[in-house]
């Protein structure tokens, strides 16, 4: 629907030159934003009314032709946008900054918005890849959409290998740049002709993600491990166990937890992740079993209000990028600890925070969980045919599952 953008050419009072005259734009108004497009003319009031005037004589009557045909051109080109946006507008109109064919702007443009919604983690990750384009591309302020070819990406994927960078981490920054290339076509800013990536162009590598997960054995081991009580380590291990026994939950979810979360039978949320990404979170429930009861109560807070952490990694009042940095520590020191801990008792493996969330689900697999219950407990939820296919499983159920992830206990 066009109906809500209209035109008009209007003298833009808020500059005017040294010989009295202020500048004549076309502006474009969409939703009440209205936004103004230069032209070459420059008049006083006077000139203007002249030119407006309904019969103008001679120069006025050149000058307001050309502006009609201006005016004429913008509403022809607001009729044809299937999706009215001013970025398109601009690009279609002529005079479309450098900046809108900069991929950098693209970038930046998204950070800002991940920024503003408090995705942290996303916007540092967009940040990664923009500077990993600078560094190859040696262009650190302006690269052109044009310039990233299949050719030019395949040079980048060997030139990030030869760095010593993951296959991994290759597909992750070229998915980004992916989907800014989205966005600039959706914009109107570039053609579709200028896509790189797809069949008979650039793909994309993927990686073989093999998660490590650890055995019940070796899990016992780390549970029997005697460690100082109250020390570091035994606070790291803590945790570890906590987000291995509370549904493989990783730690920004732990450090978010609030004491309203915990009840006397379940842990219930809803993963921070997926509670950005959709409008109602399904909540993940875990058994409140009797360890991680007693690691609420040794590290937990005393202030036990419904509106406060369970653990003092966050408080109150914190931005988003400071929240981000105290899960980061959390992580950073959680992974510290448990690899000093995991060649002390025969352990091989580089244990971090995340072989607590893949073991969590290894192990009840193992034990005979359905996949549709481990789909459940981990928060899949986009898993339609899971979704379709059940609802809940009963308390009884999930203490059951529970309890094997201790059977080594005596």
């Amino acid at each position: 629907m066009k109906q809500s953008v209209t035109t008009a050419i209007i003298l833009d009072k808020r500059s005017k030159n040294k010989d009295g005259k202020y500048p004549v734009k076309l502006r474009v108004t969409y939703n009440r934003i209205p936004r103004n497009f230069g032209t070459k003319y420059q008049l006083t009031e006077d000139e203007f009314e002249k030119v407006s005037a309904k019969k103008p004589r001679g120069n006025y009557k050149d000058i307001k032709l050309e502006l009609s045909l201006i005016e004429a051109k913008a509403q022809r080109i607001i009729d044809n946008l299937s999706d009215f946006s001013f970025d398109r507008f601009k690009v279609n109109y002529g005079v479309a900054p450098k900046e809108l064919r900069n991929v950098y702007y693209y970038f930046n443009k998204k950070v800002e918005e991940l920024e503003k919604s408090g995705r942290i983690g996303s916007a540092n990750f967009y940040n990664s890849s923009s500077k990993s384009l600078k560094d190859f591309f040696k262009k650190p302020s302006y690269l052109e959409f044009k310039e990233i070819t299949p050719k030019k990406l395949e040079q980048y994927e060997e030139w990030m290998v030869y760095k010593d960078n993951s296959v991994t981490t290759v597909g992750m920054y070229l998915r980004a740049l992916r989907a800014i290339i989205n966005e600039a076509i959706r914009e109107g800013i570039i053609a579709q002709e200028y896509y790189p990536f797809g069949k008979g162009k650039y793909q994309i590598p993927i990686s073989k993600n093999i998660k490590k997960a650890l055995t019940i054995d070796k899990i016992a081991k780390l549970y029997n491990y005697e460690i100082p009580e109250f020390s570091y380590a035994d606070k790291a291990r803590d945790l570890w166990f906590f987000s291995y026994l509370c549904n493989g939950a990783n730690m920004a979810d732990i450090a978010r937890l609030k004491y309203k979360n915990v009840s006397k039978e379940t842990i219930s949320f809803i993963r921070n992740k997926t509670a950005k990404s959709r409008k109602e979170g399904k909540p993940i429930v875990a058994p409140l079993t009797d360890d991680l009861n007693r690691i609420i109560k040794k590290w937990g807070n005393n202030d036990k209000s419904p509106e406060n952490y369970v653990f003092p990694a966050m408080e109150e009042g914190l931005t988003p990028k400071q929240e981000k940095a105290k899960i980061k520590w959390l992580i950073k020191q959680t992974n510290k600890y448990m690899q000093k801990i995991a060649p002390s008792v025969g352990i091989d493996e580089k244990i971090t925070t995340y072989t607590a969330r893949h073991s969590f689900s290894t192990v009840l697999k193992r034990s005979g969980a359905s996949i549709e219950f481990i789909s459940e407990s981990l928060g899949h939820s986009d898993l339609k045919t899971t979704e379709n296919y059940l609802d809940s499983f009963e308390n009884d159920v999930k203490k059951e599952y529970a309890a094997k992830l201790t059977a080594f206990k005596i």
